[in-house]
């Protein structure tokens, strides 16, 4: 038997405005600001990929992955900000669900390099779609110019 969805409460970590509550300074402090807002998103992510086993940081490294064929663990793992180790475990997840497989890379018998499998690509195309729908949802409050100078300052911020 099926049980009826109970409506879900803000996610671990989520920092919700609590009324009544007197905040402080905090709103002045752009790094809290920016993590309400990364919250924010992450939350309009789980939305659009709820049912599916994928995190931001695991789409995030399927997505480099499609579009950087043979890439190295290392190299993976300096993009997404993680260890060796986090990026050999994300490696790992993605190879036990098939979505992508290592192989020896070129010129080198001792290197191995990530590529999507043909399900890791189906798998990323439909991902993509609901991500992109949802998060043009989630950017809708703001005007595509607000949206291209959030990104270059974001960008600014992070470079």
């Amino acid at each position: 038997m099926k049980h009826p969805r109970k409506a879900r409460g803000p996610r671990p970590g989520s920092i919700v405005r609590v009324e009544g509550l007197n905040y402080g300074d905090l709103d002045e402090h752009l790094g809290y600001v920016l993590r309400r807002a990364q919250l924010a998103g992450f939350d309009a992510f789980h939305r659009a990929t709820e049912r599916i086993d994928i995190t931001p940081a695991r789409y995030t490294a399927l997505t480099i992955v499609a579009s950087n064929p043979g890439l190295s663990q290392s190299d993976l793992g300096a993009a997404l900000g993680t260890a060796r180790s986090g990026a050999m475990m994300v490696a790992d997840w993605l190879d036990a669900r098939g979505l992508a497989e290592r192989r020896r890379r070129d010129g080198d018998e001792r290197a191995w390099g990530l590529h999507l499998t043909e399900h890791g690509r189906t798998f990323l195309a439909r991902v993509k779609r609901r991500v992109r729908d949802n998060d043009a949802r989630f950017a809708a409050k703001l005007t595509a110019a607000e949206r291209a100078t959030l990104k270059s300052l974001l960008a600014k911020l992070s470079g």
